[in-house]
């Protein structure tokens, strides 16, 4: 097995870094759904967001479902293609009672969350609102802001905590900068 942590140039986000802001996040989403009208249904984006997703959703009081959605707006390697492509779509003939909180790992342009929002509200959900673990206001390459945001980061390449590289390091229990010479060869 390759010892992944030589491709790490630092942590910039650790464990309990990690694990504070996923419980802010689940205590902000608990105030604002704890009266709704309707399911509360979680929308993770796979792969990426499973990690967040997972221990947010063990922090939340209030009654949550959970589905999944797989798109891509990535060309290969570390390339956007502007496009977001439905790879695996949501199927609940239940959509118009549900509440669709979309959760994902990382905000860069915006262009995915944006597309998602406009396209589970035409497809007849009751409410969709946005929430990321990181965001990269940065990069925002549409006019586009997450409801729940739980850390602001540096315009860097991070890897860990369900973001990867080329499928690697996912597992990683932090978030990292991966060494420019791991992507850049």
């Amino acid at each position: 097995m390759t010892d992944l942590s030589n491709d790490i140039d630092r942590i910039l986000v650790d464990e309990k870094s990690i694990d504070k802001t996923v419980r802010e996040i689940a205590g902000m989403i608990d105030r604002d759904y704890s009266a709704m009208d309707g399911k509360l249904v979680l929308l993770g984006i796979l792969k990426g967001s499973v990690v967040f997703m997972g221990e947010l959703m063990k922090r939340l009081t209030v009654p949550v479902e959970i589905d999944f959605m797989k798109v891509s707006s990535y060309a290969g390697g570390t390339k956007t293609s502007g496009r977001v492509n439905i790879i695996l779509d949501i199927q609940r003939a239940d959509l118009s009672d549900s509440n669709i909180l979309i959760v994902e790992d990382i905000v860069d342009s915006g262009r995915t969350l944006s597309y998602l929002t406009e396209y589970l509200k035409l497809k007849g959900a009751k409410s969709v609102k946005t929430c990321t673990l990181l965001d990269k206001p940065d990069r925002r390459e549409v006019d586009f802001e997450p409801d729940y945001v739980g850390i602001k980061i540096p315009d860097e390449f991070v890897i860990g905590y369900g973001l990867d590289y080329d499928e690697k390091y996912r597992a990683l229990p932090f978030v990292g900068i991966l060494k420019r010479s791991v992507y850049e060869k």
